[in-house]
């Protein structure tokens, strides 16, 4: 019998990721640091609102786009936090997390050949997009030197005739890392001059502790080159809901629009009326969250700068990104012998690149009693190492 499956997604890695978790979620005492999930339930009246959904019956399908009144709150919130305004009606896309509104961004956008740029570390899931959708993933490394901020002389460098986008996440997974108003600034020419679209994933934009999030698209001249995804995941401690969002030019999203009907129909429509109160009275519920993640980061660097451990300091999402180069092996080897030897699973860095294997991506979306006793069990391993004769 010949093979059936399709070439490009055998070339296609799995996630690098699951694979340590699968070992982890069978060893007893484990601490496991590994899920960017927040460990906050759902808020009440969030969820309050999905039950009153099931109890009127509101089981139906939704309009491919979603649900008007969901629309409308996305385009105040957007107006309210980024001064950005978009047309309910034909700008805005709700869709099945934030992962599902990257794929249909790229399969719209893209012709076979043509090149996306990203910075890499990055989300996992960004690269496979880009090869599904038939397009030649570009990846920038990035390095704590730069405070993983993507410099414009490295976006410059990258470009080629086949150019065609820029994906960029900030707050950023794995590092933590922002951009602030003046360094998207200085991208801005180097768009606008090679007449590239902009996909900016700014899932974790609430959780940013130093300045408030800066959405590239609200930058002068770059509204109309940008695709902006967002979602309630991350924010609303919603991730199960799977529902997220996307806003683009008109003439963009009429065709992320077709490409979400033929393949999804609609986002799940209890979740749609749930986040009508997320956006209407969630803000409470995102400064109390940050502020704990805020409480757990400081911790960390703590605890890292006690051990003597290089971190850059992040300063969004729930991630730290420590350096264990001095150890003189691989990221997954590292996280490898850390979960042997003392039960705490984190992630190796080369899930997210391959510049990103001096690293590990620690999530601090967890108890403070949970990362402390994590913390020591770390500081354990790190000490043995430093003695080990093998160095």
């Amino acid at each position: 019998m010949r093979d059936f499956i399709c070439g490009k997604i055998k070339k296609i890695k799995p996630s690098g990721i699951r694979r340590l978790f699968d070992i982890a979620s069978e060893i007893p005492d484990v601490i496991s640091l590994g899920v960017g999930e927040p460990d906050f339930d759902t808020p009440w009246h969030i969820r309050e609102e999905g039950i009153y959904s099931l109890h009127k019956g509101r089981t139906f399908y939704t309009s491919n786009a979603g649900i008007p009144e969901l629309r409308e709150e996305i385009a105040r919130f957007m107006r309210r936090k980024y001064g950005l305004s978009y047309d309910p009606l034909n700008e805005i896309l709700l869709s099945v997390g934030g992962s599902e509104a990257i794929d249909v961004a790229l399969r719209a956008v893209l012709d076979p050949g043509d090149e996306v740029i990203y910075p890499e570390p990055c989300f996992v899931s960004y690269e496979p997009c880009i090869l599904l959708s038939d397009g030649v993933p570009v990846s920038i490394e990035l390095s704590a030197d730069t405070e993983f901020r993507l410099q414009p002389e490295q976006l410059e460098a990258a470009i080629t005739p086949k150019t065609k986008a820029l994906l960029i996440s900030y707050p950023n997974n794995p590092t933590g890392a922002i951009m602030e108003r003046e360094d998207l600034e200085k991208l801005v020419p180097v768009i606008v001059a090679h007449d590239l679209l902009v996909i900016s994933d700014e899932i974790y934009s609430e959780l940013s502790y130093r300045n408030r999030h800066v959405s590239i698209a609200s930058l002068p001249g770059m509204r109309e080159r940008t695709i902006v995804i967002n979602g309630f995941s991350k924010s609303y401690a919603m991730t199960g809901w799977r529902l997220g969002w996307a806003c683009a030019p008109a003439g963009v999203m009429e065709y992320m629009v077709k490409i979400h009907q033929f393949g999804i129909m609609s986002a799940p429509t209890i979740s749609q009326y749930a986040a009508i109160s997320a956006l209407k009275n969630g803000d409470r519920d995102i400064e109390m969250m940050s502020e704990s993640y805020n409480q757990r980061r400081r911790f960390l660097m703590e605890a890292f700068r006690e051990m003597g451990l290089p971190c850059f300091e992040p300063y969004g999402a729930f991630y730290v990104f420590p350096d264990i180069s001095e150890f003189g092996m691989g990221s997954e080897a590292f996280c490898t012998e850390l979960l042997k030897a003392e039960n705490v699973a984190v992630v190796p860095g080369s899930a997210f690149g391959s510049c990103g294997d001096r690293h590990v991506r620690i999530s601090y979306a967890y108890s403070i009693e949970e990362l402390k006793e994590a913390m020591t069990r770390i500081a354990r391993f790190i000490e043995k190492l430093r003695r080990s004769p093998k160095r």
